[in-house]
């Protein structure tokens, strides 16, 4: 098996007449992920490698409205789905190993 460094990509894409399109991609085990609400009223998920972060709240910073219950709700899906994902690969490659 091959060690892969960790590395985190950052793109910035900047058309004109466009909007600006920025992505972050961590490829690194050494991530510091936590949730926390601000003012006792704004859910935030803040994720962070030491190199970029991204922070997630709800839309416009403001109350919590059913579009951000379904986009937490999706999100949570699927962090659940990645860490299926993730455990499995990791048993099959144990196993492959031995």
């Amino acid at each position: 098996m091959t060690d892969h460094a960790p590395y985190t990509y950052i793109s910035v894409a900047l058309t004109p007449k466009e909007d600006p399109f920025v992505a972050v991609s961590f490829h690194d085990a050494e991530m510091w992920i936590r949730a926390t609400v601000l003012a006792d009223r704004q859910p935030l998920l803040h994720m962070s490698c030491g190199k970029a972060s991204v922070s997630v709240s709800t839309t416009g910073a403001g109350p919590v409205s059913d579009a951000d219950v379904t986009t937490a709700r999706t999100l949570f899906e699927a962090a659940s789905r990645y860490l299926a994902d993730c455990e499995r690969l990791h048993a099959e490659q144990a196993t492959a190993a031995a």
